[in-house]
């Protein structure tokens, strides 16, 4: 069975129960990793309503305890591990931190693609394109973040020519290789690091949504902002431990994945929201620029990107042009 086909008829399952499962299993508690911080947006807008809907749709057989902050061990990187080591049964984080794992979700983030808008209605459209590469888990939400913009610390930027010399943090591989046509020196950093090598100077600027403004402090290391070209989005995903997936009942499987489905439609709304505030709160400080480019001024970035994009995609090979033809068809 397919991704999307078990989603589907997750989402069936999930409106066929009544408000309890009759029949189930003795209750058992979910570990869910989080690297965010308790207090960022997705945890109350996401995951805690993730937690209640599981538990609700059993009715109380299977909960989910949310372990915020790295709680079960720091570092956003390691959280697809934690899963599949059985640390926790389930986890957040972007599949960008592990890309060589996941070359065809990873075609989703970039420029042209998705719509920022629309990019999670897209995904959920087309799971089954990157099924494959979810044989060691269980796949539960798969989302579209905010585009990414172009932080800088102290430099303006609105060429190419500008970014000449500078160290630009990426939030994957793909938009490592965008940078680089830009013509910066991409570097690998998880956006928990980022506010203190901006503020350091080891990096010179970093590749992130506008959710970093006010989560992540980005507004207090970085002077400007560019925006207007197009660019990579970072795609966010639920996974949860195969075993423990495998050990649920057939109806608990279905209100756990009818759940995750709301968390990805949570997750982006959320995603667009915080980011829309968070670049009308930098706009708003003294001292802060949002540049946001000219048509001319994009096309100089956006023809880099486009050539990039064909690199990327020769280079994974397989199946990558017709994915990417699909998502851009479903705009």
């Amino acid at each position: 069975m397919t991704i999307r086909t078990l989603f589907a008829s997750a989402a069936l399952g999930a409106l066929s129960l009544n408000v309890g499962i009759s029949g189930s299993a003795s209750a058992e508690e979910l570990k869910f990793a989080n690297f965010m911080p308790a207090g960022h947006p997705y945890v109350g807008s996401t995951f805690q309503p993730f937690a209640d809907a599981v538990a609700q749709g059993t009715d109380g057989a299977v909960t989910v305890k949310l372990y915020n902050g790295g709680e079960l061990g720091a570092g956003p990187v390691e959280q697809y591990g934690r899963v599949t080591d059985g640390v926790a049964e389930l986890a957040v984080s972007l599949p960008g931190y592990t890309a060589s794992q996941f070359p065809l979700t990873l075609l989703a983030e970039l420029p042209g693609v998705l719509e920022e808008a629309t990019g999670t209605d897209t995904l959920e459209n087309h799971l089954d394109l990157f099924g494959k590469e979810y044989r060691r888990v269980h796949l539960v939400s798969l989302w579209s973040s905010a585009e990414n913009l172009l932080f800088t610390r102290n430099k303006a930027v609105h060429t190419p020519a500008d970014l000449k010399g500078m160290k630009i943090r990426v939030p994957s591989r793909n938009t490592g290789v965008m940078v680089e046509a830009w013509g910066a020196t991409p570097v690998s950093m998880p956006v928990s690091e980022i506010y203190n090598a901006m503020q350091t100077g080891v990096i010179d600027g970093a590749m992130i949504d506008g959710t970093g403004i006010n989560a992540f402090k980005l507004g207090e290391v970085s002077n400007y902002i560019t925006k207007g070209m197009e660019t990579t989005n970072s795609p966010f995903f639920i996974v949860m431990n195969r075993d423990a997936y495998n050990d649920l009942t057939d109806e608990q499987k279905a209100v756990l994945d009818a759940a995750g489905r709301e968390a990805a439609e949570h997750g982006q709304a959320s995603q667009l929201a915080v980011a829309k505030k968070g670049l009308e709160s930098f706009a708003a400080m003294d001292g802060k620029e949002v540049i946001t480019l000219t048509d001319d001024e994009a096309k100089a970035f956006d023809e880099l990107s486009a050539k990039a994009v064909d690199t990327i995609v020769a280079g994974t090979g397989g199946d990558a042009q017709q994915i990417v033809e699909t998502l851009k068809a479903d705009h």
